[in-house]
């Protein structure tokens, strides 16, 4: 996968090390992010213009997202407003389950790595951030906060994708 490719390339070079200042990017620079369209297993970076549905999403220091279920069509573009009720820092990262655990591994050996997808958005303490995703193929996908410590913790969610009418 492109994205552990990149993270381990990242920690070959010696370019870790950026501390979580890494993950308060600003809703500007996630816009990059959000322009590259790579096909996931679990649906491809959405349009914020197609979305027809915003699901607000509260992440809070009890190591937990409300709402922790999701419920979606398959072809429906979700724009996801993440709300950081909290003191540290959170994110939300979209993903199956093994490609959870292999990032959730790699942010345990390396908490200061820098890393942007169009499926993640880093939410400072009290902020709000957001993300936009196609769920263009059906299946039951999950979310998680990978800063080290909170997945493990219990930080996760899920999205069940159910098949096109």
């Amino acid at each position: 996968m492109r994205f552990v490719r990149h993270l381990l390339l990242a920690a070959a070079i010696g370019t870790i090390g950026a501390g979580a200042v890494a993950h308060e990017k600003d809703a500007a620079s996630r816009n990059a992010a959000a322009t590259r369209k790579e096909q996931m297993p679990w649906g491809i970076a959405g349009n914020a213009k197609a979305a027809r549905r915003t699901i607000e999403i509260a992440m809070s220091d009890d190591m937990r997202f409300t709402p922790s279920n999701i419920e979606v069509r398959q072809g429906e573009t979700v724009k996801f407003v993440v709300r950081n009720k909290g003191k540290v820092l959170h994110e939300m990262v979209i993903g199956d389950k093994k490609t959870l655990d292999e990032h959730a591994a790699l942010m345990a050996r390396f908490p200061g790595m820098e890393h942007d997808e169009p499926y993640m958005a880093h939410v400072a303490a009290g902020k709000q951030g957001s993300l936009v995703w196609n769920f263009n193929r059906p299946g039951e996908f999950d979310f998680a906060c990978l800063i080290a410590g909170h997945y493990q913790a219990g930080m996760v969610g899920k999205i069940k994708v159910s098949p096109a009418k």
